[in-house]
């Protein structure tokens, strides 16, 4: 490990220096490039040195007592004892700074919740997700957009998508991928019978232009008149986009917004978020199999988190937390579920850094 930390420091010497350099500066691209690299770092060295100097003060407290005089000695006796307490506290901190950190984990996000089985019970479980996220959203002060939405007569979604946008969006909700199944009696079932229905949640980092290149001849765009609420333009221009990717047959949809050219650009980062996110899935998969993780496996088909209602309960399988507050939760307080995914996922990533 403290090699490790020897070849950050001195990595993070040379980032500062050429970070000052007028010629690097007039490269504004690789000078952004080098500032976020210097940044992620700076935490990381700033811990080395605490330690460096604490690990110093108790070296220099030991060697104090071979010292005759008492005086000094005991003071050199408390400045050892400070000391040897502190540095294996700083040494995990140290551990848990060098995990490498999710690249997109700063991105936004492309969020995408579809109705699974169980029909209209699946849809209103879906619409159920959508408004949990949407406050969550407004809790932390984000901004959501709907990008696309398919609703259905009983109020719920076949399928809906929206951007969130904000500090740590993806860090925070990228662990929300995966099949949620709901457990409860629908408001149609007169028996008052217990159904057990899915809905899957996608969730999908924002990425740039730079990040994934799209061939423009390799996308097929059609337009089409939107449908459902908006207003009475729905039904008289052709404003809604669909975008398909040809040679992987993914298609992108946005029909919220007026204007053609508008749903044409969130369609597209729609279509690149989907694309980015199949590389992405086959990285965190190889990674789950090295790490044997069930949090970040990537897998879309997986039954994460099951919501059932008769006994008031949430439970997360990939770490077995079980919460029981159900309004509460499906208000949007999510924070105590997510910090519990978060640690559990930073704990594997721990063990997996020091095999």
């Amino acid at each position: 490990m403290f090699q490790k930390l020897e070849d950050v420091e001195k990595r993070y010497e040379e980032l500062t220096v050429q970070i000052s350099d007028p010629e690097v500066i007039a490269r504004t691209s690789e000078w952004q490039k080098l500032m976020k690299e210097h940044a992620d770092m700076t935490p990381i060295v700033e811990k080395y040195r605490e330690y460096k100097k604490v690990k110093a003060n108790y070296d220099e407290a030991c060697s104090m007592m071979n010292e005759e005089d008492k005086e000094i000695k005991d003071l050199a006796e408390m400045e050892m004892l400070e000391t040897k307490e502190k540095m294996p506290v700083l040494e995990e901190e140290l551990k848990m700074l060098l995990i490498p950190k999710d690249p997109d984990d700063d991105k936004n996000i492309i969020c995408e919740i579809r109705g699974g089985a169980g029909g209209d019970e699946a849809a209103l479980f879906a619409g159920t997700l959508f408004r949990m996220y949407s406050m969550y959203a407004e809790r932390k002060h984000w901004k959501l957009e709907v990008l696309n939405e398919n609703e259905t007569g009983l109020g719920g979604y076949k399928e809906v998508s929206f951007m969130v946008t904000g500090k740590g969006v993806y860090s925070r909700l990228k662990f929300e991928s995966g099949v949620h199944r709901v457990q409860r009696v629908p408001d149609t079932e007169s028996s008052g019978r217990i159904h057990t229905s899915t809905a899957t949640v996608a969730v999908l980092p924002v990425v740039e232009d730079v990040e994934i290149e799209i061939n423009p001849a390799d996308i097929k765009m059609d337009v089409y008149r939107a449908s459902g609420a908006g207003g009475q333009h729905v039904n008289k221009t052709s404003s809604a986009v669909r975008l398909t990717h040809i040679p992987t047959g993914i298609v992108a949809e946005c029909q919220t917004e007026r204007s053609q050219l508008q749903n044409r650009e969130y369609a597209m980062r729609l279509l690149r978020s989907r694309l980015y996110e199949i590389e992405k899935q086959k990285r965190d998969s190889e990674l789950a199999n090295e790490r044997k993780s069930q949090v970040g496996s990537g897998d879309r088909s997986e039954k994460i988190r099951t919501y059932n209602y008769p006994q008031g309960r949430i439970t997360d399988h990939r770490i077995g937390l079980s919460i029981f507050q159900m309004e509460d939760f499906l208000n949007g307080n999510l924070d105590e579920m997510l910090d519990s995914l978060i640690a559990a996922d930073r704990a594997e990533r721990l063990k997996g850094n020091e095999d």
